[in-house]
């Protein structure tokens, strides 16, 4: 399990951007599982809706993404100092159920494909068990430099 200070030193994201908590179940060559604990104090809900909060879904896919960067950039031990992983897009991307203030989403990405240097992924986050959002999308490895 990687703690979210673990995760600050693999990602360059930090508050409000960093959207997962934890990475749990990491299996190097097959998947992930991060953890986001959506709480009412994050700063989208005071926009994304005032009377009743939803989480965009554009950040369950950030979050999608951030999950397997820290997962592939623990899996290949990155100099974080030199290299990043990069977002390339997103395919498939579907909603099923909202997302709102004290879930707990679980984030399961799983290597589909990989191409030094790059990534494709499949993610599926729930709640409580149930499928909230789904998508395909790859990312690259890249130098820090050209970034």
């Amino acid at each position: 399990m990687l703690s979210v200070e673990e995760l600050m030193q693999l990602l360059p994201h930090r508050y409000p951007m960093l959207m997962i908590d934890r990475l749990t179940d990491i299996r190097p060559g097959e998947g992930a599982v991060g953890v986001k604990n959506v709480t009412y104090n994050e700063a989208f809900f005071q926009g994304h809706f005032p009377q009743k909060p939803v989480m965009p879904g554009v950040l369950i896919i950030e979050a999608m993404a951030q999950a397997a960067a820290a997962y592939a950039a623990y899996t290949e031990q990155l100099d974080v100092e030199n290299k990043i992983v990069l977002f390339m897009g997103v395919d498939r991307a579907r909603f099923r159920r909202p997302v709102t203030p004290g879930d707990q989403l679980l984030i399961h990405v799983r290597t589909a494909h990989r191409r030094p240097p790059v990534w494709k992924f499949e993610g599926v986050a729930t709640v409580d068990g149930q499928r909230a959002a789904e998508a395909d999308f790859a990312a690259m490895l890249a130098s820090s430099a050209s970034a």
